[in-house]
């Protein structure tokens, strides 16, 4: 039988088991850091439950270096967060991108290379994550024909692989497509947001922001330039520097607020709606929760709210929810993540980050029929 405090014990958030296990193992968060090659930034975060651990490879690694069983991390009711739900296609792009010499291509014309790419565009927007794997090996080997196109396709692969989980591999696809580049400086800003959102994926914000304020010097596409400025400001917020952070993105706000046009051939989602979703992430990492759910609300409220892509939405949404969720406000974290599975379901039952949030709405207490039955399908319940 175990007893009340066992059970309180058991049922304590990760981040606070972590912490706990640390300080019985006689290790200064320095200490702790310097084992897992982190900073201590992170594992301060990581602690006090700002930054979730979304990857069971991590929640391994912490696991060896405090001596336990990572089930003992977990708590009885959180399975590991990369098991359940998972893609088939991404054995294939790891196979694509580890293959150095690649079979000749078929001829394919550059206007049809192009229409295939941006129909991939689409489908990531869309969040229609399945069907962008499935066709990614043949885009990538294709586009080898058309080298013009490199860029925006290894950043594709890129960006959908991060929110996938497989941040060492987006790294691989966005370096690739730094060096597809060829020092021309839009297409080599374009792959550095791909660059950034993989080492921020990796807990090297730090570097996000170093390479993200280089490339920006050099970009004279707006779109572009802002968006840079928008992932440098998210590097600092995750390198605990709040000042640049701060300055970053409302240098951000400031290029999107002059910005006139409306086209956005790079693919760049640029605008004040990114930036104030960009802002609260920002004050989230932070450790600024009400300030992030006011930035929240004021973006959903934006005539330009609807505008954004789909996938954009539904992973802002994910956030707002964990958001919600550490101020206590467990029906509105609940009714945030439904409104995200309303928009772009895969960004809710694929993403190990999002399956780690419902999993928390789920251990709070009573959830909502709808998060009760996502938590279902998503395997978090037996």
């Amino acid at each position: 039988m175990t007893c009340p405090g066992q059970r309180d014990r058991a049922e304590l958030p990760i981040g606070r088991q972590v912490a706990r296990w640390r300080v019985r193992r006689r290790m200064t968060q320095q200490v702790f850091a310097d084992r897992l090659g982190k900073s201590k930034s992170w594992v301060d975060k990581v602690e006090r439950g700002v930054r979730a651990l979304d990857r069971y490879s991590v929640i391994q690694e912490i696991a060896e270096v405090l001596h336990v069983d990572p089930a003992i991390l977990l708590g009885p009711r959180q399975p590991p967060p990369s098991t359940a739900t998972s893609l088939d296609g991404i054995d294939a792009v790891r196979a694509t991108l580890a293959r150095y010499h690649r079979p000749r291509s078929r001829a394919v014309q550059g206007d049809q290379m192009e229409r295939h790419l941006a129909h991939a565009w689409l489908t990531y927007q869309h969040a229609h994550h399945a069907q962008l794997l499935r066709s990614l090996p043949d885009l990538l080997d294709t586009a080898h024909g058309a080298p013009m196109l490199l860029v925006p396709t290894y950043r594709i692969t890129a960006s959908v692989l991060v929110k996938l989980g497989e941040a060492d591999l987006a790294w691989l696809a966005a370096d690739r497509a730094v060096t597809a580049a060829e020092a021309d400086p839009t297409r080599t800003g374009t792959a550095t947001i791909a660059v950034a959102q993989a080492l921020r994926a990796l807990g090297r914000d730090r570097l996000a922001l170093t390479a993200c304020v280089a490339a920006a010097d050099t970009t004279k596409d707006d779109a572009v330039r802002g968006m840079l400025l928008v992932q440098a400001g998210l590097g600092a917020a995750g390198s605990g520097d709040r000042r640049n952070a701060e300055d970053l993105l409302e240098h951000a706000a400031d290029l999107a607020d002059r910005r006139l046009a409306d086209d956005d051939p790079q693919h760049a989602c640029f605008g004040l709606a990114a930036v104030l979703l960009a802002s609260s992430l920002a004050a989230l990492t932070l450790g600024d929760t009400e300030e992030a759910i006011y930035l929240h609300e004021r973006a959903i409220r934006r005539i330009d709210w609807p505008q954004l892509p789909a996938e954009h939405r539904a992973a802002h949404l994910i956030d707002a929810a964990r958001a919600y969720l550490q101020t206590g406000n467990l029906a509105a974290a609940g009714h945030t993540l439904l409104d995200a599975d309303t928009i772009a379901p895969a960004e809710v039952r694929y993403r190990p980050y999002a399956r780690t949030v419902i999993a928390e709405i789920a251990r709070g207490g009573p959830a909502a029929a709808g998060v009760t039955r996502l938590a279902s399908i998503v395997g978090l319940t037996r």
